[in-house]
């Protein structure tokens, strides 16, 4: 049959920017992982709301569902489109409008890499703190749609925190704009949470007014060994009132994550802290006084370790010395490539939950799967912890078991199943798991009064008829 829909977008866009059926590029099908793959019958890139909006008044009216396709470096399958389905990326809608230094704002577009944006930031004296080992990848358009954290949340918070206005267009191809600089408002309902942290299923994020701080001008970084993880924790509080605010990291790393991270990277870098500690943690400050800070910094540690608190500490000397120490955090390639097939997770609780569900988390593996080892590393400053869970073999029925008995983890210390990396369709049979039916069924209610047809982004986050 004629394709009327495709023509149609083309005389909106231009050939150039539309694919169509088989010619649909792989980076508009598939997920981070690989493990989800869609067949589409478009994807187009558009250059403005203006075109996003014209874009939507024509899928509404088609009934066609809608998926944005961001920086993909999500991993439960959330931008992964419809079969027979359009595909919108936002990629050339990466504009960087302006930049206030006196309001401390970025008026940016959805389709901007985050590095691009820090960098941005950096050359005008400004400083975006969201950071996240996919900076080169992800756009701010998904870090908004999954409320992202990353690396600094213990000193500036998640990407709710750093969203002041948005632009956004709904299901039927409206605007709704409220591009603000103000910290403060309180006339009447802040519908941008709503679109916040929605994986695209309530809205299209095409713009937003980020909130920036004064670009620091010093920064310290240590890895650091406690004997537990209590003690750990009581290190991260004491570092939050000794560094006087300063305190902008504190990656948490279990001992076995370290010490398998560590050794697969020897070929390329020495190990920078003996293995057989309690726990470790990668600490980082950031602040503006050359003079004190670094002094400041080493004198926090050695009390700490004088207090017995800390086990050992090696603080960075250099840039190339703190590249080395984040490495181990961030270089995963490494050490998680020998374990493929895995499967990853990201989940938070409770700080004080951690070690309990990493206990249950390790006794409900054993009881599914005797062979199952798992790796576990996070972010102290909001309680996000990430496992990676292997056997060396992985099919359904094993990836169901992995999930029960992580979820199952998460839900008996009343946490959640979703840290960061959002819902999307991995994750979409457990949600009930840590939400009760009456949440559900709110978000029920919220998504058919703001997307009756159910177009954008179906099949993610929840299904719309109760289980």
């Amino acid at each position: 049959m004629p394709d009327r829909f495709g023509d149609r977008l083309a005389a909106l866009v231009g050939d150039r920017h539309l694919q169509r059926g088989e010619a649909v590029d792989e980076r508009y099908r598939k997920d981070l992982t690989g493990k989800y793959a869609t067949a589409p019958g478009w994807a187009v890139r558009a250059e403005s709301t203006a075109e996003v909006s014209a874009i939507m008044r024509m899928a509404h009216e088609a009934g066609i569902p809608v998926t944005v396709i961001g920086g993909q470096s999500g991993t439960s399958g959330a931008a992964v489109p419809s079969d027979g389905g359009l595909a919108l990326s936002l990629e050339r809608m990466n504009k960087v409008h302006a930049i206030d230094t006196l309001s401390m704002t970025m008026d940016v577009e959805a389709g901007c890499i985050l590095q691009v944006a820090q960098e941005f930031a950096e050359a005008q004296g400004a400083f975006l703190p969201l950071d996240l080992g996919a900076r080169g990848s992800a756009m701010i358009g998904g870090t908004i749609g999954t409320n992202a954290g990353g690396n600094r949340v213990v000193r500036w918070g998640m990407m709710r925190d750093m969203v002041i206005g948005l632009e956004a267009v709904l299901a039927d191809g409206t605007v709704v704009s409220s591009l603000t600089k103000m910290l403060k408002d309180n006339a009447g309902y802040h519908w941008k949470h709503l679109l916040i942290g929605s994986e695209g299923t309530l809205g299209i994020v095409t713009r937003a007014v980020l909130r920036l701080r004064p670009l620091p001008t010093t920064r310290q970084t240590a890895l650091i060994a406690a004997p537990s993880f209590e003690q750990m924790i009581r290190v991260m509080r004491r570092l939050e009132v000794s560094l006087s605010g300063q305190l902008s990291s504190f990656e948490l790393m279990w001992a076995d994550f370290y010490a398998a991270m560590t050794e697969a990277q020897l070929p390329s870098r020495p190990r920078p802290m003996a293995n057989g500690y309690g726990i470790y943690a990668l600490v980082e400050a950031m602040g503006g006084n050359a003079a004190l800070d670094g002094q400041m910094f080493e004198q926090a540690l050695a009390a700490l370790m004088e207090e017995g608190l800390l086990s050992d500490a090696v603080i960075a000397q250099s840039d190339q010395q703190r590249e080395a120490l984040w490495a181990v955090r961030e270089d995963l390639s490494p050490g998680f490539t020998p374990r493929r097939p895995f499967t990853a997770y990201d989940v938070s609780m409770a700080i004080a939950d951690m070690p309990a569900f990493v206990d249950l988390a390790l006794a409900n593996l054993k009881q599914a799967a005797p062979d199952a080892t798992a790796l576990f590393y996070g972010h102290a400053g909001d309680g996000n912890l990430h496992a990676n869970v292997s056997n060396g073999r992985m099919d359904a029925e094993i990836k169901q078991a992995f999930d029960l008995a992580i979820y199952r983890a998460v839900s008996d210390l009343g946490g959640s199943i979703s840290a960061e990396h959002g819902i999307g369709i991995d994750r979409l049979p457990y949600i009930g798991m840590t939400r009760t039916p009456e949440e559900l069924d709110l978000m029920r209610t919220l998504k058919h009064a703001i997307d009756p047809r159910g177009i954008l982004n179906p099949g993610k986050v929840f299904t719309m008829d109760a289980q």
